[in-house]
């Protein structure tokens, strides 16, 4: 009985010693300032705006949060700043208090994901990214990314609505992927397509139907280019339902 009561008493006092421990560093983190604002952002990403242009994007909306008392910053109001940003995806901002020796410093956190371009425009309407969604990304000097181009005479609108749809279905389909470098609008809205091998151009006519098209141009590269005849063709034209028509050089 003695033995179950020394017991009960330490639990008693271990649980109070952790309460009032807990207590005494949640008043002495109360006033914890900011003394450091640390961007990451994933390696792997496709494109990325720099660091300082991170930092500028928060800096511009509050200059002075290293200083400022943490419970004092918004974070919410941040993240939407830094999201204003045509080439961020998301952005995570998150306060950290760590002990510094005898005392307690806080960092803030932004961890931004950036969008992932699949398509780049080169066109009379304007030259940007697109994302699998239709966002558009604009063109910078910081990065690059190695996407599908496309070219010519087209909207806004044409490059959303049939030139993306266009590009994802590439984008998923490997040998597609690695073998259509650059799509081009002509005025009239023939499409033309550049490959990577060969010095043929492929014909496509207009989108519609296009899954099709690309599979009778397979059935042709299996049957007939394959057999050493890369460089024999000028043009090979799509734009007739079923039909291939090879024009040679």
């Amino acid at each position: 009985m003695l033995l179950r009561i020394l017991k009960l008493t330490g639990y008693i006092l271990m649980i109070a010693f952790i309460v009032v421990t807990l207590a005494f560093s949640s008043r002495e983190s109360r006033h914890v300032s900011c003394r450091n604002i640390e961007i990451e952002f994933s390696k792997n990403e496709i494109i990325k705006i720099s660091r300082e242009e991170v930092a500028q994007l928060i800096d511009n909306l509050d200059n002075k949060l290293v200083g400022k008392e943490l419970r004092e910053i918004n974070t919410e109001l941040i993240e939407k700043e830094i999201e204003k940003h045509q080439a961020i995806l998301n952005a995570e901002v998150f306060k950290v208090i760590a002990k510094d020796s005898n005392s307690y410093k806080g960092i803030l956190g932004v961890r931004v994901k950036h969008r992932e371009p699949v398509l780049r425009i080169m066109a009379s309407a304007g030259t940007y990214y697109l994302d699998k969604t239709g966002e558009q990304i604009p063109i910078s000097s910081s990065y690059t990314a190695n996407v599908l181009v496309a070219s010519g005479y087209f909207s806004d609108d044409f490059a959303k609505e049939q030139l993306l749809p266009f590009a994802l279905h590439l984008e998923k389909n490997l040998f597609w992927k690695a073998q259509i470098e650059q799509v081009h609008v002509e005025q009239d809205g023939n499409v033309m397509l550049t490959p990577l091998v060969g010095d043929h151009l492929i014909e496509l006519g207009n989108l519609e139907e296009f899954q099709g098209k690309l599979r009778n141009m397979k059935a042709f590269y299996e049957q007939v280019l394959v057999r050493n005849n890369w460089d024999k063709y000028q043009k090979i034209s799509l734009k007739y339902k079923n039909q291939v028509i090879a024009k040679k050089k």
